[in-house]
C-alpha cells in the first residue's frame, strides 16, 4: 500500500515542485532553529577533487552550484534542442506569442527592479533576478487545477519558460562573467569540434560526450565564464535521431533518464543548499530593503505587465491570433505564474550578490515574488477555468 502511494505520488505531474518547495520549506526552517550550525557546516563543507598537482576545491554550496546545476542545464540544453527541432518551437507561427510574451516578461521586471534601485549603484547588478520563470513550480500550479486546463494554456507557459531560460542562458553568459582566461578558455573551445565530429559521425553512445563535457566543463570553470553554461552547450551536441535506427533517439533517451535524477534530486539539493535564509536579527528595514522589495516586486508586478502588454500589442498588430481554447483571463493567470521564479532567481541572485550580504537578503524578494505569484495565478486561473466549465455547461443544456 505504502509503495502504492509513493508511486502515485511521483506520477503527479505537480511532485517535482512539491519536493522542490518541501526541501526550500526545510532549509528556511533550519536556518531558523539551533540545527543552523549543521545546515552551516554542511553547505560550507570543503570538498576537492585533486589529480597531482591539478585540483578542483570548493565548498559544498559552490559544488552544487557550479556542478550538479550543470547537469541541470544539460538537461534545460537537451530540452531546447528537442522543442526547437522537433517540439512545440519548431513552428515559427507557434513561438511568436510565447517569445513576445517571454520577452516582455524580462524586460518589464528588470526595469521594476530599477525603479526601486536606480539610487544604488552596487545593487544594479541585480537587475536580472526577477527575470526567470521557475518551470518546475508553475507547472506544479498550473497541475492542481487538473484535466480543466487546456493543452494550450499549458504549452503556452511551457513555451515561455524555455524562452526564459534561454534569456537566461545570454544573461548569465554576458553579464555574469568574471575575469576571463583565454587559455581555459581555448581549451573549452577545442573540445567543440572533437563535439562536432562525434555528432556528424552519429556516435549514439553517451559515453565519448560525457568525457569531453567534462574536460569542458572544468575548462570553463576555470575560464571565468559560468561552469553552468557548459551543460547547454554539450547537450547542442547529442544527436536527436540515431540514423542507423530512426526509431532511437539518444537525446530523448538521456532527457527521460536524467528527469527524475533532476526534478527529484539536483534542484531539491539546490533549493536546499539555497534557501536557508536565516530571519534572526532580521527587521522591518531589511524586509523593506530596496533589493528585495524591487525583486518582489519585478516578479509579482513586472512580470504579469510585461507579459500581458506584449501578447496585447501582438494580437493588436495581427502578429498572432489567441490559442485555441484560450481567453485573456487565461493569459493573465500564466502571466501571474511567470512571476514564481524560484530556482532561476535563486541562481541569478547567487551570481549577483552571492548571497547575503549585511543590508539585506535578496533570497527575501525571491521567495516573497513566487508566493504571491504561485497563489494569484492559482486562484484567477481557478476562477476562470470554473467560469468556462459553467458556461460550457450552460451551452450543453441549450443545446437542441
Amino acid at each position: 500500500m505504502a509503495i502504492r502511494r509513493i508511486k502515485a505520488f511521483f506520477d503527479l505531474e505537480a511532485s517535482g515542485g512539491i519536493v522542490l518547495a518541501m526541501a526550500a520549506i526545510a532549509a528556511m526552517i533550519i536556518a531558523n532553529t539551533p540545527l543552523n550550525t549543521w545546515y552551516e557546516s554542511f553547505i560550507h563543507a570543503p570538498v576537492a577533487i585533486q589529480l597531482g598537482s591539478f585540483a578542483i576545491a570548493k565548498d559544498a554550496h559552490h559544488w552544487i552550484n557550479d556542478g550538479l546545476m550543470a547537469i541541470f542545464f544539460f538537461l534545460v540544453g537537451l530540452e531546447l534542442k528537442r522543442e526547437v527541432l522537433i517540439g512545440e518551437l519548431s513552428n515559427l507561427k507557434q513561438i511568436i506569442l510565447p517569445a513576445g510574451a517571454a520577452l516582455g516578461g524580462m524586460i518589464m521586471p528588470a526595469i521594476v527592479y530599477m525603479a526601486f534601485n536606480y539610487h544604488e549603484p552596487d545593487f544594479w547588478k541585480g537587475w536580472a533576478i526577477p527575470t526567470a520563470t521557475d518551470i518546475a513550480f508553475a507547472l506544479g500550479i498550473l497541475s492542481l487545477l487538473g484535466n480543466r486546463v487546456p493543452n494550450s494554456l499549458k504549452v503556452f507557459l511551457v513555451s515561455i519558460a524555455i524562452f526564459d531560460d534561454i534569456g537566461a542562458i545570454l544573461i548569465i553568459a554576458l553579464f555574469y562573467t568574471s575575469d576571463l582566461s583565454l587559455g581555459s578558455l581555448a581549451i573549452a573551445g577545442l573540445c567543440l569540434p572533437f563535439l562536432y565530429i562525434l555528432n556528424r559521425r552519429n556516435v549514439t553512445s553517451i559515453t565519448p560526450y560525457l568525457l569531453i563535457g567534462i574536460i569542458m566543463w572544468i575548462a570553463v570553470l576555470k575560464s571565468g565564464i559560468h561552469a553552468t553554461l557548459a551543460g547547454v552547450v554539450l547537450a547542442l551536441f547529442i544527436p536527436l535521431f540515431d540514423k542507423t535506427d530512426p526509431e532511437h533517439s539518444p537525446l530523448e533517451e538521456l532527457e527521460h533518464d536524467l528527469q527524475n535524477t533532476v526534478s527529484y534530486g539536483i534542484l531539491p539539493l539546490f533549493a536546499f543548499a539555497n534557501a536557508g535564509i536565516s530571519l534572526k536579527g532580521a527587521g522591518v528595514a531589511e524586509l523593506f530593503h530596496s533589493v528585495p522589495l524591487g525583486i518582489a516586486a519585478g516578479l509579482f508586478l513586472g512580470k504579469q505587465i510585461g507579459v500581458m502588454f506584449m501578447c496585447w500589442l501582438i494580437f493588436k498588430l495581427g502578429i498572432s491570433t489567441m490559442p485555441k481554447g484560450m481567453n485573456f483571463k487565461q493569459i493573465y493567470g500564466a502571466a501571474l505564474l511567470c512571476g514564481v521564479g524560484f530556482t532561476m532567481s535563486l541562481f541569478i541572485g547567487g551570481l549577483a550578490f552571492g548571497g547575503a550580504t549585511p543590508l539585506f537578503d535578496e533570497r527575501l524578494g525571491i521567495i516573497m515574488g513566487s508566493i504571491v505569484s504561485g497563489i494569484a495565478g492559482y486562484i484567477m486561473l481557478k476562477v476562470t477555468l470554473k467560469d468556462s466549465v459553467n458556461r460550457t455547461s450552460v451551452d450543453l443544456t441549450r443545446a437542441p
